[in-house]
């Protein structure tokens, strides 16, 4: 490809994804959008007639589903074309239409689940074995009725639902101070030219290899954190507030049981990764002192935390190349994978390279009754690569799930999201490390690796170690304030990096940084979710077949089972330390071996 920028109609198709797949023409889409609102009009005339009958709710479980399947599809087309182009007008215009159309159907069809709920359970069983044909829907009502002793009334729901607005104003201020508000001051990079500081280029900026850039990006950064710091708490003391109002609205005895409960996840799941993680502090020191002993310096300062360790030996690596390599990596998993992965590279799955108005970053979008689509801004690095294989990962978790479960059943769940696609990240990672005979290559393969684990593992659990706290200080009627919050924060960041890391008074403002804080216990699923693909793509290596054939079962799960359930199947349990436990012996493992190699 050129080093130009191209223009999205300068882009050779066979680097683009095939969009007619899903629709031959923009004209057959909006075709299809009336059929929709025709089917959602049909399922509206339900409002209030839902549980009336067995033939009631099955045709009012047919039609949701019907309109939800073909809304989905016809989102994503829209979704694809707005973000391969978005100064294309037209695409513009397209997306704009799907998110009020989806808002729409959300107002239409809201009631179906208020009315399953008030209903009399021996009535609703009665019904499923009236018709044969609810059977299907069997789940999907359990699921419903899970919660049910946390349902308020229906007037106190309406009540909880007019008050969201108002619960979401922390996030929403939050976003607006950090995202528009701030103004990071102006440094002078390694060339010495004027740059200013911003959210894309903090962490770009931490790794170059100048310490004065680092320390000069890390004081200025955190210098405007520091200044609002009493703002940003008074608004991250309303987010936790928040959810304690309504977990005990809802009958939960913490924010932290409510949380989980809406993934269908044991509360005990986290609380394993925190402890386990904790007993193995030890690693992550090791980890700290071997980066300091790298970097050669007296004192290690949590702005040298970024910087490459080993002096850069990645090469550049072409999408060919990077595709070829994917595919040898990946055959642990066996034929049929393999053939289906050939068979996304092949068939114009992928939308490869940046061009003008493109949308930055990577992602796997899952289209029902199609095939997954997969968005990359390759660019012929080592981390593109292993992007490529984690994307991949993704769209075979969708695939398998689509292809075995109906459409109601074919999503999977957030906590496992990245379950496959990091677990294809590992087997790509070790088919590199056992096919290398450099010895600087492999000593940056396993940075790499280290990185990995220290940002996904201890990071994000540090993470979910401060949010639990932090709740559980305003359970016990305590405030949030900015001494507080960084008292805390400071705590967890020396008992995490230990005596190697010089926990820089600048750090204390990190949780400040942190959007995620606003995302109601999100993180630990990080970790969770690297922790078990660890352990299961070693287990595929050690054990082959039977071990590759449960994973499939995995794949093939959506959301059929609970999440903790389905990875069971796959020989992981997470209700139980073992999987935190097994990851971090491999961290220790490749400590091992790279303290040797230096």
């Amino acid at each position: 490809m050129a080093e130009k920028l191209l223009k999205r109609s300068e882009v050779t198709e066979e680097y683009t994804w095939n969009l007619k797949d899903m629709y031959v023409s923009d004209e057959a889409w909006k075709e299809e959008l009336e059929k929709i609102g025709a089917i959602v009009e049909e399922l509206a005339q339900y409002e209030g007639k839902v549980a009336a009958s067995a033939e009631n709710l099955l045709k009012a479980l047919e039609l949701s589903a019907k309109a939800g399947e073909k809304f989905e599809l016809a989102a994503n087309y829209a979704n694809r074309l707005f973000d391969e182009d978005q100064k294309n007008a037209a695409h513009q215009a397209m997306f704009q239409k799907v998110l009020a159309m989806e808002a729409e159907i959300n107002g239409k069809t809201a009631f179906i689940a208020p009315e399953i709920l008030a209903a009399d359970r021996d009535v609703l069983e009665g019904y499923l074995k009236e018709r044969e044909a609810l059977e299907l829907y069997r789940k999907q009502i359990e699921e419903i009725l899970r919660r049910k002793e946390h349902t308020l009334s229906a007037e106190m729901e309406k009540l909880i639902a007019a008050a969201g607005e108002m619960q979401s104003l922390p996030d929403v201020v939050y976003s607006i101070i950090n995202n528009a508000d701030f103004v990071f001051p102006e440094i002078k990079d390694e060339k010495g030219e004027t740059v200013r500081i911003s959210h894309g280029n903090f962490v770009p900026l931490l790794e170059s290899a100048d310490r004065r850039v680092r320390k000069d990006v890390f004081t200025g950064f955190y210098q405007v954190y520091k200044q609002y710091a009493n703002t940003l708490a008074a608004l991250y003391n309303g987010q936790v507030k928040q959810l304690s109002f309504e977990a005990a609205a809802r009958k939960y005895p913490s924010t932290l049981e409510a949380a989980v409960d809406a993934n269908h996840v044991p509360s005990s799941v986290y609380r394993n990764l925190v402890e386990t993680v904790n007993q193995n502090i030890d690693k992550m020191h090791r980890y700290v002192k071997l980066r300091k002993k790298c970097l050669g310096v007296d004192e290690l300062h949590m702005y040298d935390i970024y910087t490459p360790m080993i002096a850069d030996a990645a090469k550049k690596i072409s999408f060919e190349e990077a595709k070829e390599t994917v595919l040898k990596a990946l055959a642990p998993l066996g034929e049929d994978y393999v053939a289906k992965v050939k068979e996304g590279f092949e068939n114009r799955w992928i939308d490869v390279y940046e061009n003008e108005g493109k949308r930055s970053g990577a992602y796997s979008a899952g289209a029902f009754g199609v095939h997954p689509y997969v968005l990359l801004n390759y660019n012929n690095t080592l981390d593109n690569m292993f992007t490529l294989a984690h994307e991949m990962g993704h769209a075979m978790h969708s695939y398998y799930s689509n292809d075995a479960q109906p459409y109601i059943y074919s999503q999977y769940r957030i906590f496992v999201a990245e379950v496959a696609s990091t677990c294809n990240e590992i087997l790509l990672m070790e088919y590199l490390l056992k096919n290398t005979t450099d010895k600087k290559e492999r000593a940056y393969l396993l940075n790499h690796y280290l990185d990995s684990f220290k940002g996904t593992v201890y990071r994000q659990t540090m993470f979910a170690e401060f949010e639990l706290r932090t709740n559980q200080m305003v359970e016990r009627g305590e405030s949030l304030t900015a001494e507080t919050l960084n008292a805390l924060y400071q705590e967890l960041n020396r008992a995490y990096y230990g005596p190697d890391m010089v926990s820089d008074e600048e750090i204390s403002y990190e949780w400040a940084r942190i959007p995620h804080f606003y995302y109601n216990f999100y993180v630990y699923q990080y970790a969770t979710g690297f922790s078990a693909a660890v352990a299961l793509a070693h287990g595929i290596l050690k054990e082959g077949a039977p071990a590759v054939e449960r994973y499939k079962k995995f794949l093939s799960g959506g959301c059929s089972l609970p999440p903790v359930e389905l990875l069971k199947i796959a020989g992981v349990n997470l209700e139980t330390p073992e999987p935190i436990q097994d990851a971090l012996d491999v961290f220790g493992e490749i400590l091992d071996e790279i303290e040797t190699l230096l």
